[in-house]
């Protein structure tokens, strides 16, 4: 199938608006440095493998196995690198797709969209614009108001409850990520 044939598919149909980067109906990613950076060294002492596969290597954990998808808990969730505010538990809902489901972000200049092509399908995905991180992807398929539906990684996100101080963690913890309070 020819590169065109799989646009026309991917979006239905409906003509296809290129922009200057000639990347489909997104924004291009032009930001080669974040706000805050931090060296491998940092991230793979601090993140447990899976928090750096996902954030770092644009990974995804398996469907209905992170920490975050059944929480019903009331807080805030928070990049799990740079621990930017990004989402409350009244933004979320149960999509039924194995990973943590939001309608809505705290505020648009906390992410940060590009286009991904990978897997022979065309998605956008979500950044921390705070730190680059990948946290996953945004569909049109979500429930009103927004129609959106931002499927996290749990493995990107720490959850802040209403009655705590600090963001906890996701996913289990190597000894090393938890004695450390910077998040």
């Amino acid at each position: 199938m020819s590169g065109f044939n799989l646009l026309h598919l991917v979006s239905q149909g409906q003509p296809v608006k290129l922009k200057a980067c000639s990347l489909p109906s997104g924004t291009c990613r032009s930001k080669k440095t974040w706000p805050k950076t931090f060296t491998e060294e940092e991230l793979r002492k601090r993140l447990t493998p899976m928090e750096y596969h996902v954030t770092q290597e644009k990974g995804t954990e398996s469907a209905f196995a992170g920490k975050h998808t059944d929480n019903k808990e009331e807080g805030n969730y928070h990049c799990v690198v740079c621990g930017a505010s990004l989402f409350t538990s009244d933004m979320k809902f149960d999509s039924g797709s194995g990973w943590p489901s939001f309608f809505d972000v705290i505020n648009k200049e906390s992410i940060t969209q590009t286009d991904d092509f990978s897997y022979g399908m065309h998605r956008v995905e979500i950044n921390c614009s705070q730190c680059g991180a990948h946290l996953g992807h945004v569909f049109d398929d979500g429930p009103r108001p927004s129609r959106k539906r931002y499927c996290m990684n749990s493995a990107s996100l720490s959850f802040q409850s209403k009655n705590e101080a600090e963001p906890t963690r996701a996913a289990s913890q190597s000894p090393s990520s938890s004695k450390n309070g910077e998040l």
